[in-house]
């Protein structure tokens, strides 16, 4: 009887362990966690800026999370976006705070504010090393159910028309499709800034609606078609990157098992990687091969009085609230830290 005990005992303990260990399995068996993803991107940007990172994402996965990503305006309106994210009618999205109407004091500083950085590397390090990832947070804190997630570099901000830029005058009365922050920025310099729908502005361009596009770098304008409908491209930038973020639905993100979460965040990182070297060939690239565009310059002389004017900006923003003067303060002290520390980080 006691060895009959015993081995009951034993037998209890190892179908209590088999059911233990068979339990990961049944959560396995679950239906995975499906997010619907927007980005500011059209769909031949978006195989370059996002689509790649989200594919390994789906694949590193393995059943457990799929995101389905979408592209400009295909869910929501761009401007609706960041509201789209914190009602839960899509899951997340990636975009400038600026153009998809965050409604935070930071928002204006990202996308292209203007002349705030030079080079890609700059928006990583400025918000890595330099404390904006912090202020980032912070706003976001106060904003209910949107989780800011982290932000990384585009391409410059340059001008390609229909018609040649040679000098600031040239500037005055262009009609121009923009961002919202870049558009009050370019009004001082006579530009018209316009808004449409980014499917739209192909057709703009050829119907004469608009006169040219201050959205991107070179490596867009062939990417995406507006090539094709322009004939020239200003060399000046107003801005050296822009600034996009990542963000989710808060209940959404924390439904997210912590290891999947690490896994978007490597993801992000991932496509942050993709875009540096990406534009970076592509900037030099289209500029010495591209073929389709003639390049033009304003004399460095007279785009001292854009930069000036960028500066005059960058005051009266700082005065709008103690958040975004912080923000300018850190644009300038790293502006200085640059300078001084001369080429390859600046030139003079």
């Amino acid at each position: 009887m006691t060895q009959r005990r015993e081995f009951l005992k034993l037998a209890g303990g190892a179908a209590l362990g088999a059911s233990a260990i068979a339990a990961p399995a049944i959560v396995r068996a679950q239906a995975p966690i499906k997010w619907r993803l927007q980005t500011y991107a059209g769909p031949a940007l978006a195989e370059h800026v996002i689509k790649p990172s989200i594919d390994a994402f789906n694949k590193a996965a393995n059943g457990e999370m799929e995101i389905e990503l979408y592209t400009a305006d295909q869910l929501v309106p761009q401007g609706e976006l960041f509201r789209a994210v914190q009602k839960g009618t899509i899951d997340a999205a990636q975009s400038d705070d600026d153009s998809m109407a965050a409604p935070v004091d930071v928002a204006i500083f990202a996308a292209y504010f203007p002349l705030a950085s030079r080079y890609s590397l700059d928006v990583p390090a400025l918000w890595n090393w330099y404390g904006l990832n912090d202020i980032w947070k912070e706003a976001y804190s106060q904003v209910e159910n949107v989780t800011w997630l982290g932000t990384g570099a585009w391409d410059p901000c340059n001008i390609a028309s229909t018609k040649p830029i040679k000098s600031l005058n040239d500037l005055k009365g262009l009609r121009l499709y923009t961002f919202p922050t870049g558009g009050r920025f370019l009004s001082r310099l006579g530009v018209v800034p316009v808004t449409l729908p980014y499917e739209d502005v192909q057709v703009a361009l050829q119907t004469g609606e608009l006169d040219g596009v201050c959205w991107s770098g070179i490596t867009e304008v062939y990417t995406v078609g507006w090539a094709d409908v322009t004939k020239y491209y200003l060399t000046n930038n107003v801005s050296g990157a822009w600034a996009g973020s990542y963000i989710a639905n808060t209940e959404k993100w924390n439904a997210v098992p912590d290891h999947l979460k690490v896994l978007f965040q490597l993801a992000m990182d991932s496509s942050h990687y993709y875009r540096q070297h990406w534009y970076w060939w592509g900037e030099a690239h289209y500029r010495t091969q591209g073929g389709k565009l003639e390049l033009t310059t304003i004399p460095e002389s007279e785009w001292k009085a854009v930069e000036t004017e960028a500066h005059k900006f960058w005051d009266e923003i700082a005065a709008k609230s103690p958040r975004s003067a912080k923000v300018v303060d850190i644009l300038k002290q790293y502006s200085g830290v640059m300078d001084k520390a001369g080429p390859p980080y600046r030139f003079s």
